[in-house]
């Protein structure tokens, strides 16, 4: 039971984290790509579709600890210290990710179909009063959608990264592990 267990496990983790801290680091350059390229809609497209991955592959991330913890149970190494270390920096990178990479994910994709929708307005020859309404909204959007934003959002999507990776490497190593590895 504990092969099949570190089995799902270590595929969960390959199927499920691999795709969102792929899927996070390309988001922004492909924001930064959107920012200055508006008349693509592709380049917003392709941010969206790297928000979907993200958020759905962080909702199937959670299977990762679920069997971790059943298959740590099962080799009896809850209380190794490279195991809780791995866990505490586990739940580290899911708060990276639920506070500060998705929400920023979010916002700047927002304001980038926001701005798309009010170029568009513009752009179709609408009305003063509807013009004025799509200038100002792509104004207000202004704040969360600079190349800044995308960088910030850059550095906490490695930090992200380099947790996930330190867990890996612990996940390898166990160091102190008296199971053989």
């Amino acid at each position: 039971m504990t092969k099949f267990l570190l089995a799902v496990h270590v595929l969960a983790a390959i199927v499920a984290i691999g795709p969102v801290t792929v899927a996070a680091s390309m988001f922004p350059p492909a924001a930064r790509r959107a920012l200055t390229a508006p008349e693509d809609p592709r380049a917003v497209e392709t941010v969206r579709l790297l928000l979907r991955i993200c958020r759905v592959y962080a909702v199937v991330g959670v299977a990762v600890p679920v069997f971790g913890f059943a298959t740590a149970k099962n080799m009896g190494v809850l209380g190794d210290t490279w195991l809780i270390v791995s866990i505490v920096l586990t739940a580290l990178a899911a708060v990276v990710l639920v506070a500060l990479v998705l929400p920023r994910q979010t916002a700047i994709a927002e304001a980038l179909e926001e701005r798309q929708v009010a170029e568009s307005t513009v752009g179709g020859g609408g009305d003063a009063a509807t013009t004025t309404t799509a200038v100002t909204t792509a104004t207000a959007a202004a704040p969360t959608l600079t190349p800044r934003a995308t960088v910030r959002l850059a550095m906490f999507t490695g930090q992200f990264n380099l947790l996930w990776a330190a867990v890996t490497v612990l996940m390898i190593v166990r160091p102190g592990s008296t199971t053989g590895a």
